[in-house]
């Protein structure tokens, strides 16, 4: 079965040597995409940053660039490839073969950027407009709000310095594993509601907004 990426592409765009270079891992022999997926993602960032400027009129800066950031990034574009089968069109080293290359988040969003890349430089700035709106049409048609977009810890001190509570406290609970791959496990405690909610992630910061969250969600279900 053609990969869907192949069915969206002109043929005649598909047999050029960018295309195939965007497809090219830098674990293969040969050119490898690197440098477009620089390239690609300066026009990425300026393809989304027009298409949400246009469509949120009344926006301010800081919403959109969150949005942007929210579109724009490693997970959403890694999805974005599982979904047009980009990983089966990949050209990887025997060593990325063997340890599923063609699934890690990083190669399929670096793939996606140069692809954009390849468009760029074979077909120009319009076909490459038509390509990056056609692959977001579904997520910028369902953007998340504002408030969705904050990070956990600012959305729940807001939450509750706006219902006259004091601001959350932070501990770090426990640190486990090697200095290169450690595990933290953070507290978050909401005096006067009696919450407490922990996160456990491979960084404090990231400990603490998954306690964070996890809080908010505990606080709104006592509430309800």
């Amino acid at each position: 079965m053609l990969p869907k990426l192949k069915k969206i592409l002109p043929t005649s765009l598909q047999k050029t040597a960018s295309f195939k270079q965007a497809l090219t891992h830098r674990s293969a022999s040969g050119r490898h995409n690197e440098r477009m997926e620089f390239l690609g993602d300066s026009i990425l960032g300026v393809i989304i940053t027009e298409a949400l400027y246009r469509k949120m009129p009344k926006a301010s800066e800081g919403y959109l660039s969150r949005l942007r950031a929210s579109l724009v990034n490693e997970a959403t574009l890694a999805d974005i490839a599982v979904e047009i089968s980009l990983g089966d069109c990949l050209h990887l080293g025997s060593g990325e073969l063997k340890s599923g290359g063609f699934r890690r988040k990083s190669i399929l969003s670096d793939a996606l950027e140069a692809i954009i890349a390849s468009v760029f430089l074979q077909q120009g700035m319009d076909e490459a407009k038509k390509f990056v709106l056609f692959l977001f049409e579904k997520r910028l048609q369902k953007l998340p709000s504002e408030d969705e977009l904050k990070d956990p810890k600012s959305r729940l001190q807001e939450v509750l310095q706006s219902r006259g509570y004091s601001i959350p406290q932070y501990k770090l609970i426990s640190t486990a594993g090697h200095a290169h791959r450690q595990l933290f496990t953070a507290e978050c405690f909401i005096n006067g509601l009696n919450v407490r909610a922990q996160g456990i992630s491979t960084s404090r910061r990231k400990a603490e907004q998954k306690a964070a969250l996890f809080a908010f969600e505990q606080m709104n279900k006592d509430v309800k």
